[in-house]
């Protein structure tokens, strides 16, 4: 059962699925349903929103999830490049879909080429469930923003296309169970 929550304080949030950047003022009620990829999707009186892990104290959750979050990136700093991009984005959610990117299929290509002074470039070519999705653009900036936590990384781009047409057999078996789909 969700627990309705009473805002501390004023937060920006995005609101689903348009993308538009939003003000909920301090006193807003939310419900939170979904708590992924580090954002956090609530249910207010004029629909959904996402509200960015560093507002998490609007909500009156303790940061010590980000903590551990944080331990299991550094745990990641020893694998190979390559592995914690992927990581990073298997962290990125479609906020109204409990499965990450990589797991619905989302992610198409995934390329590491030589940067300037020894660093990685990466560039992205990802896809969404529906072409219309308002969502996209701030998906795609998670994506990248994730990336970018990776040291050694100098450039990530994040591009959405359309070819193929995204459909659910796409969706990894992970992201099968995950869903309920197996």
């Amino acid at each position: 059962m969700q627990q309705e929550i009473i805002l501390a304080r004023e937060v920006e949030a995005v609101q689903i699925p348009s993308g538009d950047s939003i003000i909920l003022p301090q006193g807003t009620p939310v419900m939170i349903t979904q708590t992924l990829g580090g954002t956090y999707t609530v249910a207010t009186q004029a629909g959904l929103a996402r509200i960015s892990s560093k507002d998490i104290d609007a909500l009156g959750i303790d940061p010590e999830e980000q903590k551990k979050k944080q331990e299991v990136s550094n745990a990641l700093k020893d694998a190979p490049i390559d592995e914690q991009v992927w990581a990073q984005l298997k962290e990125v959610y479609d906020p109204e879909i409990p499965v990450d990117i990589v797991n619905l299929g989302l992610v198409y290509d995934c390329v590491l080429t030589d940067g300037e002074n020894g660093k990685q470039n990466v560039n992205v070519k990802m896809t969404l469930t529906a072409p219309g999705c308002g969502m996209g653009p701030v998906i795609a900036a998670d994506a990248q923003s994730r990336i970018m936590t990776v040291d050694g990384i100098g450039e990530a781009s994040v591009d959405l296309v359309w070819d193929p047409v995204w459909n659910q057999e796409m969706i990894t078996e992970e992201g099968k169970m995950k869903l309920g789909m197996v």
